[in-house]
């Protein structure tokens, strides 16, 4: 008995013990950071009973029991559950969500939730950032953005790129408006994309509240920065590794190059330049000895922290990067370093204050166009050595004027730029009468910009157009300036319960001013760059003097503006804009302008009929329409200026002075954007898929043009030119869709895989110059331009001849329209007009450099401590003009050229090869290819050391990882690289031997402590 009166008492101690409970303690960090995160809401699920993180993170719960579960959220991060085990303490580690419906989205003047925006908005989050890691922004945003395309101008290092959002507006300046933390920002090489917290891109109407600058887009850049209540925290990123050329144009050897050349003269009637093949073997391979592996360093340090009432962050980094060709003669440098300042300096006042500081030094080869060193690599025979015996370059004789000794033109190409610039912003926001905040800020940005050019004398062969007889040093100084004064009221107010309204009022002066100065001299002692600087030279000129320029520019902006935000029951959004812009680039009677925008949203999830539905978590209908307008043209165009130079007969001498410069148009006025956007927001599955649709249609009219006028007008005159008009229209109409999916399926498995795509027709409306259309671009030498903006045709379709195969023999020559040189072999261009001759009046639509589908493709991989990443980009439609092969007897060709015509029936693509004169030069679809391709944009592997070891070493983070940018690119285009574009609105999409984007492969390290 007393055995179980034992067992019977030891039972009541232990439920006893039991029900007293444990007490739970732990502590809670972020993943991005690896800090502690104060501030999140700890609940026991299915209960009242929780507690806060403090200072530190940590927390603690007493009286709980063995299988409770702990409920942890905050703000901006996905809720986690975790089940109490034991009484051992939690570590608690908190992901971004990155798709959170109240994360806050920096729209203009202002803030907003995801769920309440009522205009098309993107966001790039700094995980992506980190993932990519870019050595420029605008690499971020290709391929993640739906309706935003980035084209590289050159993959040589420091090169920028194009940004186009919803295509190509206006045959002007399509550039977006910049704002970093609020500062108008035009470079974005000044960024360090380390220093990034968030992108967001404005696409539609709504980004009318910029105003102006807003007509072809805003895209909205937040720096990071502290927390409150966080101690000082140290984050150092880091990664080095190489590049190297992501292709080669497979060009003739010498024995193939000889058989070519001989067949060549032989045609047109003269004697083989190569009579004896013996010995040629494959000879010098010019771009093998061009391009080279060359290495690329980053560091990057940023330190933050924050009290009760203030927080800040402080960031550095250096980037260092060779060129894949040049090596170190097109090195790129940059340094940067910004503080961010937040104070809560009294109750209801706060002070923002930013600084940011980046110097570059970018050495630079000729690129890109007819004499550049890639061009030269291709056109140079291989039968040419690099050096010959003495060890002096060889000359390139017999090329032509242009094509010379690509390695002795890196050795004799001195061109160095320097820039130093400075831009800041300090703030205040003061509330006042429960429901008004009162906002103003002051931004400026200062950039000294310099350049020192040397040209030897130098010898590249007889006639070269690139010889120099006397050297010469050109140096240049350019400084710019720019101010804006943001100053603006917003009202806020909630009534009738489920009522509220946002009103702001403002008004933005915003000026920009410019001093550019330049000098030449000649005869640089013992031809040395050390010795090149002005003052060692002779002959001194004045650019400013020389041209009768002054060299200054001094543009403004005065703008007011106001916009109302309804919101009833969180479901029935409205949102009105309307600004008043004034521009000193437009006179008197047109000066200011008045642009209206509004937009709509319903949150149809929250409607009743919806709020069980097990297929809908968010639902949300938005529509926007409004006009912008756009005022980017050169100043003083409405009035005449003496800025030209006339040639005057006083007292029997001709004498030179000032005359009135371009043709002035009093009457030019604002070019206006109507944009209209269609879409909706949908998550499914419990949020587990997202996404979003979207229908637009920009229409540009009033375009600002310079139409073709008589030279009896003067227009052709020194220092003059055509006036500026309103006579156009553009339309771009399009639609993009976007979805994602998220899962984990596992504690330690998760994944996510995005997917974005934008279709987009553009068509110019109306050219009302005159003569319906502007040509521009470049191709060949002495051509007319290959691309026109033209009615009913896309901006910038290449306009050239429509070939249709190869003449076989003698009797298909005599049954065509009459062609000039036409003989078997040669190019068969179609007879358009049917006039029985072909000529200019053949030319015809032979190619659109705009593509018709861009599309991305993200995926991320988590198991445990690794992690995966890869980005890919396409681009499809888009066709791009071959016109990096000089037409000479004697350089080199590409490798299809060994599929010529060399008899009947034998090709019916390839020309056959003659000196003689013929057609096929001429610009036609011939030299037009499909550029379209998909891009393996960037693929990373990272592994985080657990947490357990790195605790033990004082630190909260260290990752590894490798990276691959660019690995690879499926494409059927034959020039080096299908993604690089000029950027002209006419003339893009012409290949001039365009300086590919290089292959790169990176070991990067993430340390936090």
């Amino acid at each position: 008995m007393k055995y179980v009166l034992t067992i019977v008492l030891a039972l009541f101690t232990i439920s006893g013990v039991l029900a007293q409970g444990i007490t739970v303690s732990g502590t809670v960090y972020e993943a991005a950071q690896r800090g502690p995160l104060p501030g999140v809401n700890v609940v026991v699920k299915n209960t009242t009973i929780g507690t806060v993180t403090d200072f530190d993170g940590n927390f603690v719960l007493t009286n709980r029991q063995v299988g409770d579960v702990l409920v942890f959220s905050y703000l901006g991060y996905i809720t986690t559950e975790v089940v109490v085990r034991d009484a051992n303490p939690l570590n608690v580690t908190l992901q971004e969500d990155v798709n959170a419906l109240d994360e806050v989205v920096v729209v203009g003047y202002g803030t907003s939730t995801k769920k309440e925006i009522t205009g098309a908005v993107s966001v790039v989050g700094a995980e992506t950032i980190e993932d990519l890691n870019p050595q420029r922004i605008e690499q971020a945003l290709q391929g993640q953005v739906a309706g935003v395309q980035i084209t590289s101008e050159s993959g040589s290092p420091g090169s920028g790129s194009n940004i186009r959002i919803r295509g190509i507006s206006t045959n002007g300046d399509n550039r977006p408006l910049i704002l970093v933390d609020g500062n108008v920002i035009e470079d974005l090489s000044v960024i360090n994309p380390g220093d990034i917290e968030s992108i967001n891109i404005l696409k539609d109407a709504t980004a009318g509240i910029y105003g102006v600058r807003a007509a072809n887009g805003v895209i909205l850049i937040t720096t990071k920065t502290g927390k409150k209540n966080t101690d000082l925290k140290f984050s150092y990123d880091a990664y080095g590794g190489f590049q190297e050329t992501s292709r080669k144009i497979p060009v003739l050897n010498a024995t193939e190059y000889a058989i070519i050349v001989n067949e060549a003269f032989t045609a047109g009637g003269g004697v083989p330049p190569y009579p004896n093949l013996f010995g040629l073997g494959e000879g010098t391979d010019w771009q093998d000895e061009v391009f080279e592996t060359a290495p690329i360093i980053n560091h990057n340090l940023t330190v933050s922290g924050g009290g009760e009432k203030s927080t800040f962050s402080f960031g550095s980094s250096y980037l260092t990067q060779n060129g894949i060709v040049g090596g170190p003669k097109a090195n790129f440098r940059r340094l940067t370093s910004r503080i961010n300042f937040n104070s809560d300096l009294f109750k209801n006042f706060k002070l923002t204050a930013n600084l940011l500081y980046t110097g570059t030094n970018r050495k630079t080869l000729p690129e890109n166009a007819l004499g550049s060193v890639l061009f030269n690599a291709l056109n140079n025979a291989p039968t040419f050595s690099v050096k010959d015996d003495n060890g002096v370059f060889t000359l390139s004789e017999g090329l032509g004027n242009e094509v010379i000794n690509p390695l002795a033109q890196i050795a004799n190409t001195f061109n160095e730029n320097d820039v130093h610039r400075l831009s800041g912003k300090i703030g205040g926001n003061y509330a006042f009468l429960d429901n008004f905040t009162l906002e103003s800020s002051l931004q400026f940005n200062y950039a000294e910009v310099t350049g020192r050019f040397f040209s030897p004398t130098v010898f590249y062969g007889s006639g070269k157009v690139f010889n120099v007889d006397r050297n010469f040093v050109v140096d240049t100084k350019n400084i710019f300036r720019d101010y804006t004064w943001d100053t603006f009221i917003n009202y806020n107010a909630e009534f009738w319960e489920d009522h509220s309204l946002t009103a702001t009022l403002g008004m933005s002066l915003f000026q920009t001013t410019g001093q550019f100065g330049g000098s030449q001299g000649f005869d640089i002692p013992d031809n040395s760059f050390s010795n090149a600087f002005i003052e060692q030279s002779s002959d001194v000129i004045n650019f400013n003097e020389q041209n009768n320029t002054v060299g200054k520019f001094d543009s403004r902006l005065l703008s007011y503006f106001t916009r109302l935000q309804y919101n009833i029951k969180g479901k029935y959004l409205l949102s009105g804009i309307i600004r008043r812009d004034g521009s000193t680039n437009f006179g008197p009677r047109n000066r200011f302008g008045y642009f209206p925008s509004g937009s709509v949203g319903w949150i149809v999830s929250e409607e009743g009929f919806l709020q069980d539905s097990k297929l809908f978590s968010f639902v949300k209908l938005r529509g926007s329409y409004g006009i912008v307008g756009n005022d980017r043209i050169g100043g003083n165009r409405f009035r005449s200026i003496l800025n030209g130079e006339g040639a005057y007969v006083l007292g029997g001498q001709l004498l030179f002075g000032r005359a009135a410069g371009g043709i002035s148009n009093p009457e030019i006025a604002w070019e206006e954007q109507k944009t209209l956007d269609i879409g909706a927001d949908l998550r499914l599955f419990d949020s587990k898929v997202d996404i979003t649709l979207d229908y637009f249609n920009k229409r540009t009219e009033d375009l600002l043009v310079s139409p073709p006028v008589s030279g009896i007008l003067g227009a052709a005159a020194p220092g003059s030119g055509s006036p500026v008009v309103n006579a156009g229209t553009v339309e771009n109409k399009g639609f993009e869709f976007v979805i994602g999916y998220g899962s984990d399926p596992t504690k330690d498995f998760s994944f996510g895989v995005n997917y974005n795509a934008t279709f987009l027709e553009n068509e110019v409306i109306s050219v009302n110059n005159g003569v319906g259309f502007i040509p521009g671009g470049s191709f060949g030498v002495g051509q007319d331009p290959p691309a026109r903006m033209e009615n009913g045709k896309p901006l910038g379709y290449f306009f050239g001849l429509q070939t249709d195969g190869i003449f076989q023999n003698q009797a298909e020559v005599d049954a065509h329209a009459t062609q000039a040189n036409a003989a078997p072999g040669d190019l068969r261009f179609v007879d358009i007009n049917g006039d029985g001759v072909i000529d200019n009046d053949d030319r015809t639509d032979i190619g659109n450099p705009i593509p018709d589908v861009t599309m991305g493709l993200n995926i991320s991989l988590n198991y445990k401590d690794w992690d995966f990443t890869a980005y890919a980009f396409a681009s499809i439609g888009n066709d791009i003009v071959r016109n990096y092969e000089r037409n000479q007897p004697l350089v080199n060709r590409s490798v299809y050229t060994l599929n010529r015509w060399t008899g009947e029936g034998t090709t019916n693509e390839f020309p056959r090869v003659t000196t003689g004169a013929t057609s096929n030069i001429l610009f036609s679809d011939y030299f037009v290819e499909d550029g379209s391709f998909v891009r393996l944009q960037n693929a990373q592997i990272g592994y985080t050391l657990p947490r357990r070891i790195v605790d033990n070493v004082g630190i909260d983070q260290l990752r590894v990882y490798i990276s691959g940018n660019n690995l690879f690119t499926l494409t059927e285009y034959r020039g080096y690289d299908p993604s690089a574009s000029s950027g002209a609105p006419i003339g893009a999409g012409i290949d001039q031997g365009f300086y590919p984007v290089p292959r790169t492969y990176l070991l990067g390290v993430n340390l936090k402590f």
